[in-house]
């Protein structure tokens, strides 16, 4: 038989500029479902309109149309059984030039089609041609996907932009810290389509598992489950003990790339170490990178539920410590997908974000994953729907029952906190660096009836009508405690706060007040006691007095290098009525000594730039083991590391110039990252233009 096709053109540079995929690649094609893209079949003789041809393309190892994961169409058009999914068509373009044997085809893959790697044949009169490979994505841009997102600005954000903020700290003290996502670097595309194909899933039953990747649902829970190592083969090795060997510190990640390299460079073996932020920003890269808008998401005093009471029990000993089965993490990061919700049956009521959580937790279905979890659900407090939802209404809702523990054991209740839980739930604003509050969107404002009531809801969701909230009714303090700041917290100097006693009681109060300072883990768990203070004081009728508390740096350096965070805490016996006991605390996340990125000349594609790196050692000490790590899209392909930075002298400034040559045109951040013996990872970063 004569061989019809003589040559293909997938056209990849207009075809993938039209997908907005072109920023990963040209050479091969990229495409979003429920978008048409265009063929050019040359063919060795004239074509005409009847002429038979058939394009074919498969999906996965047992591609079937009646999954979804495979489809012929063309001429002669194919008579479809009722149960065939995800039907291709194409189109004879006008730019066909059919005597001259140029056949321009317009293809549209639906709506619905299985996202991943397509493998594209011709049927003719004659023969069976193979074309070669594409890869089709969601379409936040088609109205008729199930990822569809209306905004044009916000599809820029949460699809196409590569950088980002994460926000770290406590609730009083937040910091935004750059991150570069990296989803259209080259690689990604073997990276993220790997992901899916080694997953549980797909090893239990392959055909099933490529089907479901129409779903958004399904594919969020699939990756989810995919970012942790716990029980597959996945991206990042959780740990949130002191020791990393063997690895790489969480707090020195700047990105995702690297990480997502270093597995698939590696076999798949997981890298070690992650913790949430770092999972989630991985998590919101390969989202990216599939077409599922997408977004990083911070809540501060983030409650960790361990058995779906709703309910934190903290437990005080005489010495102002804390512990707890329970926690109340500073922050938690998780991811944010949007997608419609069509399994939960309640019209489109829970469409939209939805809360994806990849740090390991809690398992799911007996996963290690989170969600998809509806925000609006969370609002509602519809605590039973899927997927996860008492774990995540929890995390920014949970009521805290704080109790003392007295040396013979005797637990005492102090009070129930319905108010600290769940507190400026963050991430960043749509086309600007700064930090939008969605706390909202979670729930309603804290202490208002209709919180409370929200609340009562997700309890009897939760427990089958048994109301099991805490006291609400109860009697006013009659001492008031509460921390106030004298001066901002910067690691490095010494810290001052005041302790504000005020006597609300018409008795005089002869108090026993200790203050005790403690190096914290960032989800809540103690590391190591800082200083620990007792003072006596007696307060009059109304009076209110103010305990200057100074912790000096020298105090607290050796003992915060490693920790994320200080919590200060005091409590207070009343030694007339050894029953009243009063509690105050706060969470200091210490300011990190600045660092500045310049570039030094004009930023031009394929032409030699040069970034100047600042760093000033604030301390009268020196500083040993300084290295620097700096990454940036478009700008180098793997991370750059200077080690062999010298000792910093005391109050010395170290000044870096490192040259590079941009890759990529547009809006760039340059991400750095510097260590050293007594500052753990600071960050900084700049963004510029890459011109033509």
């Amino acid at each position: 038989m004569a061989k019809m096709i003589k040559n293909v053109d997938f056209h990849c540079q207009s075809n993938n500029s039209a997908h907005r995929t072109i920023e990963i690649t040209t050479k091969q094609l990229i495409v979003r479902r429920g978008q048409s893209f265009l063929l050019t079949l040359e063919m060795m003789k004239p074509f005409r309109t009847h002429d038979p041809l058939a394009l074919i393309v498969e999906t996965g190892p047992a591609p079937s149309e009646k999954r979804g994961t495979r489809s012929e169409f063309g001429n002669p058009s194919p008579m479809y059984t009722s149960d065939v999914k995800a039907i291709w068509k194409y189109d004879i373009d006008k730019r066909a030039n059919l005597q001259r044997g140029i056949v321009t085809l317009s293809v549209t893959p639906p709506a619905d089609a299985p996202v991943g790697r397509y493998s594209l044949s011709a049927n003719t009169l004659s023969e069976r041609t193979n074309l070669g490979t594409l890869v089709v994505l969601f379409n936040p841009w088609c109205s008729d996907d199930s990822v569809y997102l209306p905004d044009e600005r916000e599809r820029q954000e949460y699809v196409m932009n590569e950088q980002g903020l994460l926000y770290r700290g406590t609730s009083r003290y937040s910091h935004p810290m750059a991150w570069v996502f990296g989803q259209f670097e080259e690689e990604m595309v073997d990276i993220c389509l790997k992901m899916l194909d080694i997953n549980p899933k797909h090893a239990k039953d392959p055909a099933d598992d490529v089907s479901a990747r129409c779903n958004p649902i399904y594919v969020g829970r699939v990756v989810s489950a995919m970012i942790n190592s716990n029980g597959d083969r996945g991206v990042l090795v959780g740990n949130w003990s002191e020791d990393y060997s063997g690895g790489v510190r969480p707090t020195h990640w700047i990105g995702s790339v690297s990480i997502l390299q270093r597995w698939y460079q590696n076999n798949c073996h997981p890298v070690k170490y992650g913790q949430c932020w770092v999972f989630a920003g991985v998590m919101c890269t390969v989202m990216r990178f599939l077409g599922i808008p997408c977004r990083v998401v911070t809540n501060f005093q983030s409650a960790h539920d361990t058995n779906n009471s709703l309910t934190i029990d903290t437990y005080y000993n005489d010495n102002g410590a804390t512990e707890s089965k329970d926690s109340v993490w500073n922050f938690h990061v998780w991811t944010e997908g949007w997608m419609k919700r069509p399994d939960l049956k309640k019209g489109n009521s829970y469409d939209g974000w939805q809360v994806l959580d990849p740090t390991p937790q809690e398992l799911s279905q007996g996963v290690y994953c989170c969600g998809p979890a509806s925000v609006n659900g969370i609002l509602q407090g519809e605590a039973n729907l899927k997927y996860d939802m008492p774990f995540v209404f929890a995390e920014v809702n949970a009521d805290i029952v704080k109790w003392m523990v007295s040396s013979r054991g005797l637990k005492k209740k102090m009070h129930s906190d319905t108010m600290t839980v769940g507190q400026n739930i963050s991430t960043k604003a749509v086309g600007s660096n700064n930090r939008n509050d969605i706390t909202d969107s979670y729930k309603h404002r804290e202490g208002s009836s209709k919180e409370r009531a929200i609340f009562r809801r997700a309890l009897n969701r939760v427990n089958s009508g048994d109301d099991q909230e805490g006291d609400t009714n109860e009697e006013p303090l009659k001492l008031e405690m509460k921390f106030e700041e004298e001066t901002t917290m910067v690691n490095g100097q010494d810290i001052k706060l005041k302790l504000k006693l005020s006597n609300k009681d018409r008795t005089i109060k002869k108090m026993s007040i200790r203050v005790n300072a403690q190096a914290m883990r960032y989800n809540g768990k103690p590391a190591r006691n800082i200083q620990s203070i007792v003072q006596e004081k007696t307060i009059l009728p109304r009076q209110e007095v103010i305990l200057p508390i100074q912790i000096a740096f020298s105090v607290y350096s050796k003992f915060m290098v490693d920790c994320d965070s200080m919590k200060v805490s005091a409590v207070a016996i009343d030694k007339q009525q050894d029953d009243d006991i009063y509690e105050t605390e706060t969470d200091i996340a210490l300011e990190d000594p600045s660092i500045s990125i310049k570039v030094v000349d004009e930023a031009r594609v394929f032409r030699t730039l040069t970034l100047e790196v600042e760093f000033k050692n604030p301390l009268n000490e020196k500083l040993r083991n300084c290295s620097l790590t700096v990454i940036g899209c478009g700008l180098f392909k793997s991370d750059y590391v200077e080690s062999n930075v010298r000792d910093l002298e005391p109050n010395g400034t170290l000044r870096l110039r490192i040259i590079t040559m941009p890759y990529k045109v547009g809006m760039k951040t340059v991400v750095a990252d510097f260590d050293c013996s007594a500052f753990r990872d600071v960050k900084g970063s700049c963004t510029f233009e890459i011109k033509p």
